[in-house]
């Protein structure tokens, strides 16, 4: 079908400490790296080869997924010298593009979980003959977001970033980070500077009467920068809110609300649902309950620990009898017998929390 463009050069800083050694993309998700499941959407809709707009991190992408063959990709890796924005990034792989200029091609975010019809988004560019296509969707709250507002027949009318005002909300519709670009377009994107794709692409295209189409689909559509985003992300693709081929088949088939991976061990009277993943070599020890949540690979949850909503890095270790709920454990991390985390609190990668050392009660 044509070919795509990927960008995944942003640091995470929202979901540290799980991003200081692992580049946002590339954490777990549903049992696998994030990134998987996008790539298997993309070649599933027909995309064939993908070129990557990194930066942090850089060199995990190529390690981890090599050329591509594996998942029957082309892959392509750019790396980012200095910062570019969303639209420098786009234009700083241009060169790596083998679409010709009147071709489309796909971009798209590493942090966005979505259900979107790729398809059909790239059939409607072509039979409206758009310069640039957005998947738009509809939200509550649309404040922290771009908004986009359309005309009668899809095309956009202005760009709107985040505004505050009540009067400045024009519409409930947002720029949900997926586009199709004629590749042309993509060309004219200045080079050797930030550019920003929503505050002077996008407006500039309109400006010039380039023909910008609004996609509005109402699939499944999460931002995954936020801890509690991530884990309810992998939690709805376990539970197939949204869907992947790229879900592993839980090893024990036990735990109908659960993927449990290979050589992970979980105690007979231990429950784990409400789409947990528990990786490789993890170990939920007796009368602890998991609940919504990522407990990756050689992870041990303490005997009557319960964990909810919360994401329990590589090797680390829950104490006995403790609590967590909306928390993010870092790789390698020791928290102590007794202990209560609440939403928002965070455990360096190798930090040692004591038994009993915190206590937060919900009523406080």
């Amino acid at each position: 079908m044509t070919e795509a463009i990927l960008l995944v050069g942003g640091k995470g800083t929202r979901l540290r400490p799980l991003t200081v050694r692992t580049p946002k993309p590339m954490l777990p998700v549903a049992g696998v790296p994030f990134l998987t499941h996008q790539l298997v959407r993309a070649k599933d809709a027909g995309v064939h080869r993908v070129v990557f707009a990194t930066a942090y991190r850089a060199e995990v992408f190529e390690e981890y997924f090599g050329d591509g063959a594996e998942l029957g990709l082309e892959l392509e890796y750019v790396t980012e010298e200095v910062p570019l924005d969303t639209a420098g990034a786009i234009r700083n792989v241009a060169d790596k593009l083998t679409s010709a200029p009147d071709e489309p091609v796909l971009v798209f975010n590493g942090d966005i979980l979505s259900g979107v019809d790729i398809r059909a988004l790239v059939d409607a560019h072509r039979a409206r003959g758009a310069d640039v296509t957005l998947h738009l969707s509809r939200v509550t709250d649309p404040r922290p977001f771009g908004l986009v507002p359309t005309d009668a027949q899809g095309w956009v009318t202005a760009f709107l970033e985040k505004p505050q005002r009540p009067e400045d909300i024009v519409t409930d519709q947002i720029n949900a980070g997926c586009y199709v670009f004629q590749r042309s377009r993509i060309d004219e994107i200045p080079t050797g500077r930030r550019v920003s794709v929503e505050r002077e692409t996008f407006p500039g295209l309109l400006a010039s009467g380039a023909k910008v189409l609004g996609v509005v689909e109402q699939s499944y559509w999460l931002d995954l920068g936020t801890p509690t985003a991530f884990a309810k992300g992998s939690a709805d693709l376990v539970m197939g809110r949204v869907t992947s081929s790229a879900v592993p088949g839980p090893e024990a088939r036990e735990y109908p609300e659960a993927l449990v991976l290979a050589g992970a061990e979980i105690a007979p009277d231990a429950v784990v649902d409400a789409g947990t993943t528990v990786g490789s070599g993890a170990v939920v020890r007796a009368g602890a309950r998991v609940s919504a949540s990522v407990v990756d690979s050689g992870a041990v949850i303490g005997a009557g620990a319960r964990v909810s909503g919360s994401i329990v890095g590589a090797g680390a270790q829950v104490g006995a009898g403790t609590v967590l709920d909306g928390v993010v454990v870092g790789d390698g991390a020791v928290i102590g017998a007794e202990n209560e985390l609440l939403a928002g609190a965070r455990v360096w990668c190798g930090a040692v929390v004591p038994d009993k050392a915190i206590r937060f009660s919900s009523d406080e």
